[in-house]
Formats: structure tokens, C-alpha cells, sequence
């Protein structure tokens, strides 16, 4: 028993002694729009990481209303000096939506499924080596499909269909 416990207390020395190599955030301006977004990002290297990002939302912006989820996986190419997670970044992302459609006049019923991609360019920044604050723009493209359930096509999908731009600036915790 000594010895398992013994180990579990070298594993997690080890774990504290390599901070800063995870971080969870949430974007807080998804909320505005009815969404709940979360990141994982890892450090790959000295200068870069790998960040996967998923969303939960229901948003009604016009006539159509979407609720769904999407994923984003992101590399993140780390330009600064100080070691990543942390510094000013560029990440190219591609990104899957998946939506349930409802048009509030017609009563139609569909289903998108989009796939894009693009562009973000960042910074991050940790403080108290605990506590992480991301800000982030960029460009974005995604293309989708819409297949109806039930009545007629008359959705719109603009707001996530076609060129956009990416934003987002997150709160989480580094470990």
C-alpha cells in the first residue's frame, strides 16, 4: 500500500512540476449568443500547442432558429519569446457544425451540418502560473447543406454559412 502511494505521490509531483502544459478555457462571449463554449489546449513544444475546442448552443438570430454543437481543432504556432501555452500565437482551425433547423413563420423543420475552416491570430496570457486569458480573431469559411425534415426550404443560414470572422476571448485555468 506504502508503495502505490509513494508512486501516486511521484506521478503527481510530476504532473505539478510540468505546469502550464493544459489549459481549460470558456469563451465568455458565448454566452451572448446562447452558446456554451469550451477549450482544451496541450503544449506540443516549446512553441507550439494543440487545442480542441466544442460548442453547445441554441441561437435564434432571425426567422430561423439553430440549435446544435460544433468542434474545433486548432494548432497553435507560438511567435513570442516566452514558451507556449503563453504568448502571441497564429493557428490555422478547421471546424464541423451540426444544427437542428426550425423557421418560426413556415413551421419548417431541417438539419445543417457545415465544414470549414480558417484563420486566428491571438494571445495568451497566464497569470499566477494558474490562470489563463485568451483573446483572438480571425478569418473563417464554412460551407453546408440543408436538408429538410419537414415543410419547405426557407432557412436562413447565414450566420453560419459562408465567410465570417472568428472571435473569441476566454478565461480558464493552466495546470
Amino acid at each position: 500500500m506504502k508503495k502505490n502511494l509513494v508512486l501516486v505521490l511521484l506521478v503527481l509531483t510530476g504532473i505539478a512540476a510540468k505546469a502550464q502544459e493544459n489549459v481549460i478555457k470558456f469563451n465568455i462571449f458565448s454566452p451572448i449568443v446562447k452558446t456554451f463554449n469550451a477549450s482544451y489546449e496541450r503544449k506540443v513544444s516549446a512553441t507550439s500547442s494543440f487545442q480542441l475546442g466544442g460548442f453547445f448552443t441554441s441561437y435564434s438570430p432571425g426567422e430561423t432558429s439553430f440549435s446544435g454543437f460544433g468542434i474545433t481543432p486548432e494548432y497553435r504556432f507560438y511567435l513570442s519569446s516566452t514558451e507556449a501555452p503563453e504568448g502571441v500565437y497564429v493557428a490555422p482551425f478547421v471546424r464541423y457544425q451540426s444544427f437542428k433547423l426550425t423557421e418560426d413563420t413556415s413551421n419548417s423543420k431541417g438539419t445543417l451540418s457545415t465544414f470549414g475552416g480558417g484563420l486566428v491570430i491571438g494571445k495568451q496570457w497566464i497569470f499566477k502560473e494558474k490562470i489563463s486569458l485568451d483573446i483572438f480573431i480571425g478569418p473563417q469559411y464554412s460551407s453546408g447543406k440543408v436538408k429538410v425534415t419537414d415543410g419547405a426550404d426557407t432557412f436562413d443560414t447565414g450566420a453560419f454559412d459562408g465567410f465570417g470572422v472568428r472571435t473569441g476571448l476566454t478565461l480558464g485555468f493552466a495546470f
